[in-house]
């Protein structure tokens, strides 16, 4: 057997060992333990070689992360508990939304004021953004920024993580910038997915404990892009909640 099929022999050995599957980084670290007379330019070379063809036993969840299929159910399975302990325990969405709000605006510095909204209060089948925030330019800035409209939408359950990345791209037909904030319990291969598509289309995502309301813990993974949104849109929807967000 050549030192080529030795690493990647070791590789899959390793990946299928392991449920929450081996970067790449690992790989190469665990297999130069494993045959300290191959060189480490050989063993890059192998994996190159390994993740090119990959065996049909192993994916990707996301970039650099090798996984057995077998595990691939498990992931689901953590989604459904996940899901359950959430009903249980009776955390509701709307716990988070004033602790989002304050975090764009301390943290992030996305806003000058934020409200929740959530529900139905936009009245339409384009849905209702959980958290609606404005940024507008203070006395003490020389340049005054104009102003802008951010909005967020915020899920708990993982199994809805589509539902709201749609919600978050329909936000940005009257808002500036949108986040989408979603739990840190989802699987490893739903968050690349989003992380991805969200730098695509310039939503930011952010992560969070969804078991804790007291302690959410925002983490954002990609910011929200500027986009001009639609003024037509913009004044019929910020008509409805004027009052509370420009004071």
């Amino acid at each position: 057997m050549t030192s080529t099929e030795k690493a990647i022999q070791k590789a899959i050995e390793l990946v299928d060992a392991s449920p929450s599957g081996k970067r790449y980084s690992e790989l190469v670290k665990e297999i130069s333990i494993a045959f300290a007379n191959i060189p480490v330019n050989t063993i890059h070379g192998s994996l190159h070689k390994f993740r090119t063809e990959l065996p049909k036993t192993i994916y990707q969840p996301s970039r650099g992360l090798y996984r057995a299929v077998k595990y691939q159910e498990e992931g689901e399975k953590q989604e459904a508990e996940a899901s359950k302990k959430l009903k249980k325990e009776k955390i509701r969405e709307e716990d988070f939304y004033e602790a989002f709000g304050e975090w764009l605006i301390n943290e992030l510095e996305e806003c000058t004021r934020s409200i929740s909204v959530g529900g139905n209060r936009f009245k339409d089948k384009w849905g209702t953004p959980d958290v609606v925030g404005v940024r507008e330019a203070r006395r003490s800035d020389i340049i005054k920024p104009p102003t802008e409209i951010v909005s967020a939408e915020i899920k708990l359950d993982p199994a809805n993580l589509i539902t709201a990345f749609g919600q978050a791209c329909s936000y940005r037909l009257f808002s500036h910038k949108s986040y989408i904030v979603v739990p840190d319990n989802s699987s490893e291969d739903d968050i690349a997915r989003l992380d991805a598509l969200s730098r695509i289309f310039g939503i930011g995502l952010v992560i969070f404990n969804p078991l804790d309301p007291k302690d959410p813990d925002f983490r954002i993974r990609s910011r929200a892009a500027r986009e001009e949104p639609d003024m037509f849109y913009v004044n019929k929807y910020l008509k409805l909640v004027e009052d509370e967000l420009f004071i």
